[in-house]
Order: structure tokens, then C-alpha cells, then sequence
């Protein structure tokens, strides 16, 4: 076991405000873990921290000799004007820095040192880089490798930085957010790459399904504190209940302690001045643990929705395209919807799914009237009442108080059944204290900015939301939230997110983007459209399967060709059952790994060792499972 990472007494305040104290942890070769914390207590501070990025008040960070860090950030920033494979060459790490040195000492006479130079190509894996970053930043699709970093939106510029940090193949990977701007189908192989890959891990997502399929540790930064979970999410979801309804318990307990001994304060000072010194400092300790708060802010959105009739929309026969600036034939266009029909029915939940640039966003654009289709129309019933959460958010005036931009918007909030809040009461819901809400926006982090528009959303009592990845940004506890409320919510929904866990757990069906104007509407969850797609994906191989051979033999009695399919040979029959035993080992092996992991019994050298383990565990089950299908079909 390599510890990578040591912090030691780690704390960092802004203004008056104290993000985290006296945090100690470590993260040693093989381990994989996800930092799970409220938006605006410190998450990207912390990694910007580990990663040399920023510095502390208080204390410091130990990483082990020569240990190489790729990092990416939240808000990645390159020179306008390189283009998107040069931005792979442009951060200067150890192999790029490689590459130029190799590139000088070829342009010297005589190419001094050139040997040793060789020798590190080799061993850094040099020659093959560019072929690496052209493949991962296809993987992301980015296909355009001379286009400009300066022409690229938010989301293919975040995929680019994603791509240069797994070129690198890094000992330690630190990824803030890394699974914004990507679609489900780069989500999925970003998890694979990740899980099977014995890199070292630290990141913050709010993807739980990402977070529970890929990390072996969580931990969670709570109150100024840190504290650590040995399993997945599933396992840090149970323990961190049990660890609240401890501490419950002990405020309880201390509560019922200081009624007591604050009887005993009260009474007279000549009283008090005969008892023994200790029992007085001991009040005051059980004071300040009698009055800790232990509860969850919860983001309750128990508001009223303004009517909504039996017509809601009808998409009559809509098409979209736009031209392709790009294409050599200029007459070229790219297909959004091709005649596209669809009549949305009351209280439907509906998700939009589809990779990138197949026209999902355009669809919210087009069925709000913000863009106008080429032909067909939206017919929007007359009680619809939109809200309208986007992917590219609203521009907040940063010099504005946080009250001040709400009350903007209304100063009281209906919640039917005549209740009412006041604004302030309002963002108290959304978990803005008061002492927050007079702070200045432009002092809020990217997911409390997202937390203020969702509330200027909402505010509002629309009767048909439209949210546009409304996951990015949000933290867990948020997500939490807003799940609850929108299966609640008594009106329309359209999800557009490769948030997948948030899919399952709101739509009931899904409107599927494949391109090119094709869509298909498909009556279940995300989940559920997966199951099915790998049944579907699994019919022609199947049909192949039951296909005759082309090995062929003569009948003896009519002399007429037959065909049948080819037999397994003895070495294969051999080879098949001892595949059937490995796999059996094998899974017992991972059951046992994940079981002892999720114990919280190990030590550190244990839990480095089964997470190193796990992946090739994995990788050694999909080669082996994958030739006992070919040889089940020989069977």
C-alpha cells in the first residue's frame, strides 16, 4: 500500500465564514473516492486545495514524491485561440513537457542526450500520445480537432479538459463534476473507464448512479467536518442515517442532562460557590451540546400549482433542421424533427434523453416558442402556465442581494389553502439562512446560484415545468429534494438530463433523441429503456446464432446437401466447462471483495489492496463470460 495523498489539520475560512476545520484524511494507491457535501460548504475549495490550485489557513497537504496529479476543474479555462489538439499539448505535464524536449534536441545538432530521452519516451508512453487524445476526445465526441477553443460552447470545453486529463493517465485523478455536458452513452463509458482502470481517485459528482457503480469510498464533508464511509453510495446512504440518529440520541440525551443541571446553575450564587468546580465547567459543555441542531435542511416545496386544463400541447406534424456550417456541400442540413407528432396528456411526466446534438434542447426551444419550426406548428393550451428552468441559467445582477433578487420577483409566495410565505421565509426552505440571504451574489457558488434560479422558478407557481438539466450544479440533498417534489407536483413535467438516477426515479416515460429527426417515445424509465435496449441489441446475434452453418454433409441415402451447425470439439467442451468454474471463482471473489468492503472492518492496507483487486476482478469476468457465450452457442 502507497499513501498518495496526506492531510493533515486542513482548514480554510472565506471572510467570517469557515468552510472546513481541522480536516485530517488520506487516500492511498487504488483507492476511488467520492466527496459528497451541501453546494457552498467547500467541495471545489478542497480540490482546488489538494490540487496546488489554492492554499489553506491552516495546515497541509503531504502528496508522495513524485506523484503525478491530473486535475480537472469545475470551470476549465484554455487560450482562445488554440485549437482543441493543441489544447492537449498546452498544460505542460510531464509527458507533453517530454514531447517538446524530444522536439528540441531533434532540431540540435548532433542531438545531445538524445538516448535518455528515448529511454523516457518509452517508459512515459510518449509515442502514442496524440493517437490517445484523438481517440478519448472522440470518445467525448469531439471530432473537430482544428476547431478553435475559442468557437466551443461550455460543455464540448469541459469535455475537452476531461479528455486532457485521461490522456495523461495520471497517478492520482482529482474530477470536479466530471459528468456535466456529457451524455448518457460518454456517462456510461466514462464509468467503465474509471471503475476498470487502476487509477487512484477523488472526485465530486452528483451522479449517485456514478458515484455508487465506481467509488469504494465516500466521504462527506458535514458541518466544518469530515467524515469517511468504506463502501459505495448505497452503503454511505445507510451509515450516514445510522450516524444521524446516533447523534440524535446524544443531543436527546444531553437535553435532558441540562434541564437539570441549569436547575442547579439557577439557584443562588452561595449555593453554587460550595459545589464542586468541575460540575460548573461541565455545564457548560453540555450546554453547547445541548443546543447543537441535529437535522437535515430540507428544501420543502409543498407549494400550490396554478390550474391546469385537459389541453395541455399538441405538436402537429413539426420538422427542424439547420443548416451545417462545416459541410462541403452547403445545401447540407442537420435534422432535428422530421414531421414530428405528439399530444401531451394532463399531469404527464416526461424525459428526454438522446446524445448530444441530436436536438433535445432545441425541442424545449421549439415547444416554448423561442424558436420557430420550418413547418407544422405547437398548439399550447390556454391554462398552461410555464416554468422555465434552462440549461445556460439566468444572468443574476452579481452586485444584488440574494432577498433582493427574490423579492424582485414577488415578496409573498401562495401556497395554497391560504397560506403564504414571505420571500425570506421562502429561501429559508431552499436553504438560505437569513445571514445568507444578505449576502451579495456574486459571493454564492455555481450550485447556490443554480439553488437561487431553481427558487425563482418555482416562486412562481407554474402548472407546467420544463427543466433543462436541472441536475448540474445541484447538490445531492437538492436533487433529493426537488425528486420529491416534482413526483408530487400536481402538473406537467418535461426532464431534459443524463442525470440518471434523477430519470428513474420522476419520469414514467421517455421521448428518445436518436438523430437525424428520429424520436421514439418509449413507456418507462431510463433503466427500463437500457433493459430493453440491450434485449434488442442482443436479437440479431441471437438470429445469427440459429442461423445453419455453412458446414455441410452429404446424405448418404438421397445424396442431397444438408446443413447443420458446427459442433463444439472436445478441446472446446474442455475449455467451456473450466470457463464455467473460473466464473463461479471469480464471482465468489467479487462478493466476498464487495461484502468486506462495505464492512467497514478493514484496514487501510485491506481496503487498498481489495480496491486495487475489484477492477481486474472485472476485467477478467467480461473476458471471461464473453467466450463462454461464443462457445454456449457451439453447445
Amino acid at each position: 500500500m502507497t499513501p498518495y495523498i496526506q492531510v493533515q489539520h486542513l482548514t480554510r475560512r472565506v471572510g467570517d465564514r469557515t468552510l472546513f476545520s481541522d480536516l485530517s484524511f488520506g487516500i492511498a494507491q487504488g483507492q476511488k473516492v467520492g466527496l459528497i457535501a451541501k453546494n457552498g460548504t467547500g467541495k471545489s475549495t478542497l480540490l482546488n486545495i489538494l490540487a496546488g490550485k489554492d492554499s489553506a489557513d491552516e495546515g497541509q497537504v503531504v502528496l508522495h514524491n513524485s506523484l503525478r496529479v491530473g486535475y480537472l476543474e469545475q470551470t476549465p479555462h484554455y487560450p482562445a485561440d488554440l485549437t482543441v489538439i493543441e489544447a492537449c499539448f498546452w498544460h505542460g505535464n510531464e509527458t507533453t513537457n517530454l514531447i517538446r524536449e524530444y522536439e528540441r534536441c531533434m532540431a540540435t545538432p548532433n542531438s545531445p542526450g538524445l538516448q535518455d530521452i528515448l529511454d523516457r519516451m518509452d517508459h512515459q508512453k510518449a509515442w502514442d500520445y496524440e493517437t490517445r487524445s484523438k481517440t478519448i476526445l472522440s470518445r467525448l465526441s469531439i471530432n473537430d480537432f482544428e476547431m478553435p477553443i475559442g468557437c466551443l460552447s461550455g460543455g464540448q470545453l469541459k469535455r475537452v479538459a476531461l479528455a486532457n486529463v485521461l490522456i495523461t493517465e495520471p497517478d492520482l485523478l482529482i474530477l470536479d463534476e466530471p459528468t456535466n455536458h456529457l451524455d448518457l452513452t460518454m456517462i456510461e463509458w466514462l464509468e467503465n473507464h474509471l471503475r476498470r482502470g487502476n487509477t487512484t481517485l477523488l472526485m465530486v459528482t452528483h451522479d449517485r448512479y456514478f458515484l455508487d457503480r465506481v467509488c469504494t469510498t465516500i466521504m462527506e464533508l458535514d458541518e466544518e467536518s469530515l467524515y469517511t464511509y468504506r463502501g459505495n453510495y448505497a452503503y454511505f446512504l445507510e451509515k450516514r442515517d445510522e450516524r444521524l440518529n446516533v447523534e440524535r440520541s446524544e443531543v436527546a440525551r444531553a437535553n435532558n442532562l441540562y434541564r437539570t443541571e441549569l436547575d442547579w446553575m439557577r439557584r443562588m450564587p452561595q449555593a453554587r460557590g460550595h459545589k464542586a468546580r468541575y460540575r460548573e465547567e461541565a455545564f457548560y459543555e453540555l450546554e453547547q451540546q445541548a443546543k447543537r441542531r441535529i437535522e437535515e435542511q430540507q428544501v420543502r416545496l409543498e407549494m400550490k400549482s396554478s390550474y391546469i386544463g385537459s389541453k395541455i400541447f399538441e405538436a402537429q406534424y413539426v420538422s427542424k433542421s439547420f443548416p451545417v456550417s462545416s459541410a462541403p456541400d452547403p445545401t447540407e442540413r442537420k435534422v432535428i424533427l422530421k414531421d414530428f407528432y405528439y399530444n401531451f396528456s394532463r399531469y404527464e411526466k416526461m424525459g428526454i434523453v438522446g446524445d448530444n446534438g441530436t436536438g433535445k434542447s432545441t425541442f424545449i426551444k421549439l415547444l416554448l416558442g423561442e424558436v420557430r419550426p420550418d413547418s407544422g406548428r405547437f398548439v399550447v393550451g390556454e391554462t398552461v402556465r410555464f416554468g422555465y428552468f434552462s440549461q445556460e441559467g439566468i444572468q443574476f445582477d452579481e452586485q444584488m442581494k440574494v432577498i433582493d433578487a427574490v423579492r424582485r420577483i414577488a415578496e409573498y409566495v401562495d401556497l395554497g389553502g391560504g397560506r403564504h410565505l414571505s420571500a425570506m421565509q421562502f429561501l429559508q426552505h431552499f436553504m438560505f439562512s437569513p445571514s445568507q440571504q444578505q449576502n451579495y451574489i456574486y459571493k454564492l457558488s455555481g450550485g447556490e446560484k443554480r439553488r437561487l434560479y431553481l427558487c425563482t422558478v418555482l416562486m412562481q407557481n407554474p402548472n407546467f415545468l420544463v427543466l433543462d438539466e436541472p441536475t448540474n450544479d445541484l447538490d445531492i440533498v437538492t436533487l433529493q429534494i426537488l425528486e420529491q417534489y416534482l413526483q408530487d407536483f400536481h402538473g406537467c413535467v418535461i426532464v431534459v438530463s443524463h442525470d440518471r438516477y434523477f430519470m428513474d426515479k420522476v419520469v414514467d416515460h421517455l421521448l428518445v433523441f436518436r438523430g437525424n429527426g428520429v424520436v421514439k417515445d418509449f413507456p418507462g424509465n431510463y433503466t427500463q429503456f437500457r433493459e430493453w435496449e440491450a434485449l434488442e441489441e442482443k436479437k440479431p446475434s441471437e438470429a445469427k446464432a440459429k442461423t445453419p452453418s455453412a458446414t455441410t454433409e452429404r446424405s448418404s441415402d438421397t445424396g442431397a446437401v444438408s446443413s447443420r451447425p458446427r459442433k463444439m470439439t472436445f478441446k472446446e467442451r474442455r475449455e467451456y466447462e473450466a470457463l464455467e468454474a473460473d466464473i463461479d471463482r471469480l464471482e465468489r471473489e467479487k462478493s466476498e471483495i464487495e461484502a468486506a468492503l462495505s464492512s467497514g472492518m478493514l484496514s487501510v492496507a485491506e481496503i487498498t489492496e481489495k480496491s486495487i483487486r475489484l477492477p481486474q476482478l472485472n476485467e477478467e469476468l467480461d473476458e471471461k463470460s464473453m467466450r463462454w457465450l461464443e462457445l454456449s452457442e457451439l453447445a
